[in-house]
């Protein structure tokens, strides 16, 4: 099956945290006509920084946030960032955004973690305004005179969300460019890939172009097992590890008794097992095999509608498994 031929996202789970692994990815990409690298954002790296270091060894790719949580910086701050990255990349940048977790929202900004779909929908109006060069709507009770960016607008850089809830994908079919599905079953996607066009119908703005780019775990290995074995760890960590989001959208997609199974295999152990039972599921949020397999896997993303699928790829890996991995893809 001929590599290369559609467009293509790839990025690293956010427990990587090796600076130079990263930098390497997103050079290497570049290199092998990757079409966009995008870095998530937790509770390690600034992603805003490194994307920087990025944009000045890279040429051609695209650099984005994969994802910004909306409570960690400001509206303005995000859109100073944006501006910036985008003009240090030669118009290169996508800022991707999301509510993130409770437990990332308040364990670590020491912000409330409230009303999520009100803060989404008044920060994406914001930095939309921002970027268009306009004055910020102001939200806050105050008498200060609404300021604009010192800077040339940009109102073309992409903003793309990150969304599980028909109410949060409709939001980013009205609002944003993009929608970044996560651990979202391929087969399910058309339903969501519906509610986003549902939000689209309601936007006031201009028509525009608008993409489906699900971030899916990706292993690659010439043992299918090891491959498995893998993809398996990062969903069970998914599940398990962080809050229940990921386990409550995958319910209300139909993959309770999936999910119970998974919960039940990794009782008092760390989280590493995907069981026979649940392969539906591992099947259906990731790609993982030998180099014929994922291509084919990656192929029936397109089919289910992904306009540019992102291949998450897992943490610990050496320069050389970074290197097979991209070019099973862009060989």
């Amino acid at each position: 099956m001929k590599k290369g031929s559609q467009p293509l996202v790839v990025g690293m789970i956010p427990l990587e945290t090796r600076r130079d692994i990263i930098v390497h990815l997103a050079t290497r990409a570049d290199q092998l006509g990757y079409d966009a690298v995008s870095l998530p954002e937790t509770w390690a790296h600034d992603a805003t920084v490194l994307l920087g270091e990025i944009a000045l060894k890279t040429e051609q790719i695209r650099i984005g946030t994969g994802i910004l949580g909306i409570w960690g910086r400001s509206a303005a701050q995000i859109a100073m960032a944006s501006t910036t990255l985008n003009v240090m990349s030669n118009g290169r940048f996508m800022l991707g955004l999301g509510s993130s977790t409770k437990q990332l929202t308040e364990g670590l900004h020491d912000v409330h973690y409230k009303a999520p779909y009100k803060k989404l929908r008044q920060t994406l109006i914001q930095i939309r305004a921002l970027l268009r060069g306009e004055r910020i709507p102001l939200t806050a009770d105050s008498e200060a005179r609404p300021l604009q960016l010192n800077l040339p607008p940009q109102p073309e850089i992409p903003i793309l969300l990150a969304a599980s809830s028909p109410k949060s994908i409709r939001l980013a079919g009205e609002l944003c460019d993009g929608w970044l599905p996560f651990l979202f079953p391929r087969d399910t996607l058309a339903g969501g890939i519906a509610h986003f066009h549902e939000g689209a119908a309601q936007s006031d703005d201009s028509p525009r172009t608008q993409q489906i780019i699900p971030i899916i775990p990706t292993v690659v290995s010439e043992d299918l097992e090891t491959a498995r074995e893998k993809a398996a760890w990062i969903v069970a960590f998914y599940l398990i590890m962080m809050g229940p989001v990921y386990r409550n959208a995958l319910v209300r997609l139909g993959f309770k008794q999936e999910v119970e199974a998974v919960l039940a295999a990794n009782v008092g152990k760390k989280p590493a097992i995907v069981p026979d039972e649940a392969e539906a599921l591992l099947e259906q949020v990731t790609i993982y095999g030998t180099p014929d397999q994922v291509q084919k896997q990656l192929h029936a993303w397109y089919r289910a509608g992904a306009d540019m699928p992102g291949l998450m790829l897992g943490p610990n890996l050496t320069k050389d498994e970074v290197d097979f991995t991209l070019k099973a893809f862009r060989g």
